[in-house]
């Protein structure tokens, strides 16, 4: 009917609610008396009560010493705080209503005032901590329950808090106190062990045990005097005895040897009570007042027992400025037939004797607070006048309607009038248009009226199509769609047919019909239509969604949007002069599926941006597209990318001397690593050159900088190791004039990695560290885009050589996983390695050659003894000495040498992005010179400044005693294994106190950063295993992203203050867990109940058991039920409790840092993968600073996000797009570390070959002022360095 209500209250209605409001009784999600509003279905049988069986109808009664009262006439001011303390005198539960007026934010002019005579009440969700329940102690069972309401008038500042309690004093202890069979007991028991002393005493009434414990509680609030009790005190054994220790306990006595010596309150402590001893024995003393007022009147009277409790209602009048309001004193006509008061004065939140005037006031307020349910207020209002009959609020309906407000009963009529249900959801804009449509046709005489419920109806949708048809106006594509009854995906000569369909029926509307083929054709941009509309004659056709697919060589058209754009650009690359038909094509898929991501990258691609004003592409040489999106990435960092370019300035020198203390990643680092690091950075200054100067949208990087990139010294070394052992290739045949080899088969231990990401400095990675390695967990990593196939599956497997057929069989594949389909005819055949050698081949395949002639080991030729292609030879002719010398190797001819790098270029694809990211780092530290050393000899240069940081990791043993390590990273590790959570979350993980292994001990380790680098990397873990299938899968929830993080909060800091906040922290996430596992017990059960709701269907079926009402009845006993009915409740009230505390401890864990903001870093980059574990493809989001836009970096292609929720919402799809890496930069310094575009675009003539060189001197100075920012930052004392060889002064260090 409507969204949920939102309005507010008034004084006198949330008087009237909170009599019935009993917190403690609700069940979770149910209506909630006090906080909602009351939303009345007329439609209903009938109309609700007032009260409800089984709940208290309060009846509060003063508690004079906790209240802080408004005296009389006083008005409140900025500083006024206004409290009323009260009992209930029937359930006991107890009340502190508070009124503050002591906000912020407001300037304070109380209500009632002229504009204002009541206070109108919004209740705050956020901030009421709502039911709590105690399971624990000797409060086990106690509630307690807060809610908090803001008066909406923006000129007051009333804060109105109300909070609950249970009472003190338990059901048992009440029992023990007043049954008389329980009295009796106790009294004979005390008398039979002493008959001579207590000869004469009578038993005593529950008057007189409850006058007695009243009065030593009234006595010890009043007197300091130190009065014991001997505990074999006479009337003290008759009426209390041992059972009601644990209550005189509870109270404040205390038991010492033989006496019990009363409370002892401060009696100085001035009204309202702040002790809490105070504030308890004055509860205990009102309850035992309630207690004694609740006896039978007779024996009141009898003993002269009544106790005078004050009603609190004017009190709470006076604090909530109702205290005299205008009334009505009758009706003319009553809304219903008894007496109750009508919801519909509850949806106003008003009440029945409210003044024509105050009605008015409320339903102004109600739709001022909650303009969406506007409609339901006015139905409310609507009922009201009608049922007063009243002429005032008559006239104000009458004011409302015509200014354009519809009430929801109106809305209802239109509906109905349509006989259409209006709650029903399969009514969609077009269904209603067609339906009115269809009643103009068939009545003619009726459209006026049609078209105002037509309008109605719009107006309660928010729908300006069925608006603009009501009004019989076109203005928009979507009217012009509804005016001819088509849709969006209805085809050009579809549209057609339409229109003469409509000319056909009412040849007066032509010239509409042709303005809204008009509009049509504009939208669509279509030719065919524009030619129509001109000559009557179609033109060109758009494509048809089906054709559309079969054109792309797709076959499965539930692919994702980015998998049909990988296809479209293939297509493009191969047949460039098909690109219209191909835009074609893509555009008719967009159509179909009315996805603006496809209508966008179209857009974007008809776009020509100023080449000089937008970033380049760079083009996919072959499993690289997370290689380029790191190299986009480093080129917008521009200290990184001013070094690369004035490379020679920061080069390090190959003398001996040099070479002495170069240590990066805590190891020694050779001439040959530091001469090939040196060759990756020019070769990457080639292509930044080439970034800034090409006169085109895209570069294509070479094939040598993807190798020096993707492959680690180390590795580089593996594979030619494993060439020059395989040098001389058996060749399979040509085929097209290419030799063909067997195929590679994919090894674990390929690759090995130089440089761990993070955590690395303090060891050097070894062979069992390597990238490939299986056991290796953290390598592991859904980037890695090729599959890892066990060796032995592919020891004979044969070369698989497509046709053009199979080609194009394949493209049509492409989208599935443009990274890893199978080679090609122009594909470079894989060499063969030392895991897996080229074997010779069976004999039963007609395409394989002959035997391959290269050596054997000697275990292969004792295998191959008794193989049938040994022709008759004998192992002894096999290991005889050769009889000539060996020819001489055959030197690499440029095209051999251009196909072995590609061949490392495969290999090194087999990486995941985090490898890569380890391999540059780590060149890039060998290539230049040191600035300076740290203690432990590592070099600290440019690099380390910008991305890495320090943490310290602190761990307690069970002494107490507390050491650290502090090591250096270049990223911090998060993961979204266990579910969907937001940056903070995830970062929260890697620094949380946790328990680890230490020595066969489990000890609490947490982390901290000691130093933050200006770039702050974080890398999504979503690789994980699943212990069960024995397999690794990519966690795909969704992890939300903030474009401001502040990091104050995981830093290192002797601030107590921060510490306790995180130890506060921890323990609230303690709690947490635990109550969401035990939530999880009540919740999930076999039969799809909840735990109360399993334990009343079980109570509900044994009751009709019990009454014969079921076949096959079984007997049941009283006792059982009584049980299940006490823990359906018990569950009931836990699971009620447990989503407020649920809340309550997130909201807290949420806050807690919340003040902390003097750290921030901003967004700059997000690495995004779409794949499965192992395969897929990344692409890379970029903000640019300057320009205030995100772009989104595919390949080749470089387009403008419009919408960013593609980056910071979750995609609903079962493979959507993650984020895999992401990069924040220091909000003060982004300016310096950042930059999204840099071209200076030269018009290379065709005859030029070289390279265009860069000359900019504004490097070294841009990394100097850099370099004295950070310094600055990290609190560095600015130090004096000695000039280089060159002259040129070392820049300082970051630590």
């Amino acid at each position: 009917m409507t969204s949920k209500l939102r309005g507010g209250k008034t004084p006198p209605r949330l008087l009237d609610d909170l009599s019935l409001y009993n917190p403690h009784r609700l069940r979770s999600g149910s209506f909630n008396v006090l906080t909602d509003v009351v939303q009345f279905d007329p439609s209903s049988v009938t109309t609700p009560k007032k009260s409800a069986k089984n709940v208290c109808q309060h009846r509060w009664a003063l508690k004079q010493q906790q209240c802080l009262l408004q005296k009389l006439d006083a008005r409140p001011d900025s500083s006024s705080q206004f409290i009323v303390a009260a009992i209930c005198a029937e359930c006991r539960c107890h009340l502190e209503m508070t009124v503050d007026y002591r906000g912020e934010g407001r300037s304070t002019v109380p209500c009632p005032k002229e504009d204002a005579p009541l206070h109108h009440f919004i209740y705050a969700p956020n901030e009421s901590c709502g039911l709590s329940t105690n399971q624990e102690g000797v409060d086990a069972g106690s509630w307690t329950d807060t809610q908090i309401f803001q008066c909406s008038s923006l000129t007051c500042s009333a804060r109105l808090i109300i909070h609950l309690r249970s009472p003190l004093l338990k059901p048992e202890w009440v029992t023990l106190l007043t049954d008389k069979h329980l009295i009796r007991t106790r009294a004979e028991k005390a008398i039979a062990e002493e008959p001579e002393r207590f000869e004469g005493h009578a038993v005593p009434s529950v008057l007189e045990v409850i006058g007695n414990l009243r009065t030593y509680i009234s006595n010890s609030m009043s007197s300091s005097d130190e009065r014991h009790i001997p505990s074999n005190n006479k009337k003290w054994l008759l009426c209390f005895g041992e059972p009601l220790t644990d209550l005189l306990l509870y109270v404040g006595f205390a038991r010492k040897d033989d006496v019990w010596i009363p409370p002892r309150p401060d009696i100085s402590n001035t009204t309202p009570f702040t002790n809490t001893l105070n504030i308890r024995l004055n509860d205990v003393e009102n309850e035992l007042g309630v207690l004694v007022n609740q006896q039978p009147h007779n024996e009141r009277h009898m003993f002269k027992a009544h106790v005078q409790l004050k009603s609190a209602k004017v009190e709470i009048e006076r604090i909530l400025g109702s205290i005299s309001y205008k009334t009505v004193t009758s009706r003319t006509v009553d809304l219903t037939e008894d007496q109750n008061e009508h919801p519909f004065y509850a949806g106003l939140g008003s009440t029945l004797d409210f003044h024509d005037d105050l009605i008015s006031f409320a339903y102004e307020r109600q739709i001022a607070c909650d303009t969406a349910n506007s409609p339901y207020y006015l139905e409310c209002l609507q009922g009201i006048a009608n049922g007063r009959n009243s002429e005032d609020l008559q006239t104000k309906v009458a004011i409302e309607a015509s200014s354009g407000k519809v009430s929801l009963y109106d809305i209802r009529e239109a509906y109905r009038g349509f006989g259409l249900d209006m709650q029903s959801i399969f009514h969609d804009d077009e269904t209603i248009i067609g339906t009115f449509q269809s009643r103009v046709g068939d009545s003619p005489l009726q459209e006026p009226d049609l078209r105002r419920a037509l309008n109605i109806i719009g107006q309660h949708r928010m729908s300006r199509s069925i608006q603009h048809v009501a009004s019989n106006r076109v203005t928009t594509y979507e009217q012009a769609l509804a005016w001819l009854g088509a849709t969006d995906d209805m085809v050009d000569d579809f549209l057609v047919s339409m229109f003469g369909v409509k000319v056909h029926e009412n040849p007066a509307n032509e010239e509409l019909a042709r303005h809204c083929m008009k509009m049509i054709a504009e939208k669509r941009k279509s030719s065919a239509l524009e030619a129509w509309l001109e000559t009557g004659q179609l033109g060109e056709m758009e494509m048809d969604f089906g054709q559309a697919y079969t054109r792309l060589g797709i076959g499965d058209r539930t692919v994702e949007d980015d998998l049909v754009i990988t296809s479209y650009n293939l297509l493009a690359q191969e047949t460039p002069s098909q690109i219209k038909e191909l835009r074609r094509a893509l555009a008719a898929i967009a159509k179909s599926r009315k996805s603006f991501y496809l209508q966008s990258f179209l857009d974007s691609n008809t776009t020509e941006h100023k080449l000089s004003e937008w970033p380049v592409g760079l083009e996919n040489i072959g499993n690289t597209c997370y290689l380029n999106s790191l190299l986009q990435f480093y080129f917008t960092v521009k200290p990184l990318r001013d070094l690369v370019l004035n490379f020679d300035d920061y080069k390090m020198d190959l003398s001996d001397a040099a070479f002495e203390r170069k240590q990066v990643g805590s190891r020694k680092v050779s001439r040959k690593e530091v001469e090939r690091a040196q060759r990756f950075v020019y070769e990457l200054q080639r292509l930044f050159q080439s970034m800034i100067t090409v006169p085109d949208d895209k570069v294509t990087p070479e094939q040598e900088l993807a190798r020096l990139t993707l492959i680690s010294s180390s590795a580089e070394e593996t594979i030619r190791r494993k060439s020059i052992l395989n040098a001389q290739r058996p060749a399979l045949g040509g085929i097209d004039g290419q030799l063909a080899l067997a195929p590679l088969a994919a090894s674990t231990n390929t690759v090995e990695t130089e440089v761990a990401m993070a955590n690395n400095s303090s060891s050097t990675t070894n062979d069992e560290n390597a990238a490939g390695n299986p056991s290796n967990e953290e390598a592991s990593s859904e980037g890695t885009l090729v599959d890892t196939a066990a060796p032995e599956a592919n020891l004979n497997a044969d070369l698989m050589v497509m046709d053009s057929v199979e080609k194009e069989q394949q493209q049509a594949r492409v989208f599935e996983d443009k990274e890893n389909f199978a080679p090609t005819k122009a594909d470079i055949p894989r060499p063969s390695t030392p895991e897996c050698p080229l074997m010779p081949l069976g004999e039963t395949s007609p395409s394989r050659a002959n035997e391959q002639s290269h050596p054997r080991s000697p275990k292969n030729i004792r295998d191959a003894t008794s193989d049938s292609h040994m022709n008759g030879q004998d192992v002894a002719t096999l290991l005889s000495p050769p009889s000539r010398p060996p020819p001489i190797p055959p030197r690499q001819k440029p095209e051999e040498n251009k196909r072995a790098i590609q061949q490392e270029v495969e290999l090194g694809a087999q990486q995941d992005v985090t490898e890569v990211i380890a391999n540059v780092l780590f060149q890039l530290q060998c290539a230049i010179k040191p600035q300076t050393f740290d203690e432990s000899g590592e070099q600290i240069d440019q690099i380390k400044q910008l991305f890495f940081g320090k943490q310290k990791s602190y761990t307690t043993n069970d002494r107490g005693d507390t050491r650290f390590n502090e090591e250096f990273i270049s990223d911090i590790k998060v993961d979204v294994a266990s579910g969907p959570r937001d940056i903070y979350a995830a970062l929260d993980g890697a620094f949380d106190v946790q328990e680890v292994e230490v020595a066969g001990s489990l000890e609490p380790q947490y982390a901290t950063i000691s130093q933050l680098p200006p770039v702050l990397q974080i890398l999504v873990q979503r690789a994980q295993f699943d212990p069960e299938k024995k397999s690794t899968f990519k966690s795909i929830h969704h992890l939300e992203l903030k474009e401001t993080i502040y990091m104050d909060r995981y830093m290192d800091s002797q601030d107590q203050d921060l510490a306790q906040r995180r130890q506060t922290c921890w323990a609230w996430k303690k709690d947490l867990a635990r109550l969401q596992g035990r939530k999880i017990q009540l919740t999930r059960t076999e039969v799809d109940l909840d735990m109360p709701e399993v334990l009343s269907s079980t109570i509900e079926y044994l009751k009709q058991c019990l009454h014969g009402e079921v076949d096959d009845a079984i007997e049941v006993e009283a006792e059982l039920l009584a049980s299940l009915e006490k823990a359906s409740a018990e569950a009931a009230a836990e699971l009620s409790g447990m989503d407020q505390a649920i809340k309550t401890l997130s909201t807290n864990i949420n806050s807690q840092f919340a003040d902390m903001r003097s750290m921030p870093y901003r967004l700059h980059s997000v690495f995004i993968h779409r794949g499965m574990v192992n395969s897929g493809h990344y692409w890379i989001y970029i903000y640019d600073f300057a320009n205030s836009m995100w772009r989104k970096y595919n390949d080749g292609y470089v387009t403008e996000v419009t919408s960013p929720a593609t980056i910071f919402e979750a995609e609903q799809s079962t493979r959507p797009a993650t984020p895999y890496f992401l990069v924040y930069v220091r909000d003060d310094l982004r300016s310096e570390l950042v930059e999204s575009v840099c071209r200076d675009v030269v018009d290379v003539q065709p005859s030029q070959e070289d390279t265009i060189m860069v000359d900019d001197d504004r490097g070294t100075e841009n990394l100097l002022h850099w370099t004295q920012e950070l310094t600055s930052f990290a609190g560095v004392k600015q130090v004096d360095y000695p000039c280089d060889s060159d002259g040129q002064a070392a820049l300082p260090g970051f630590w």
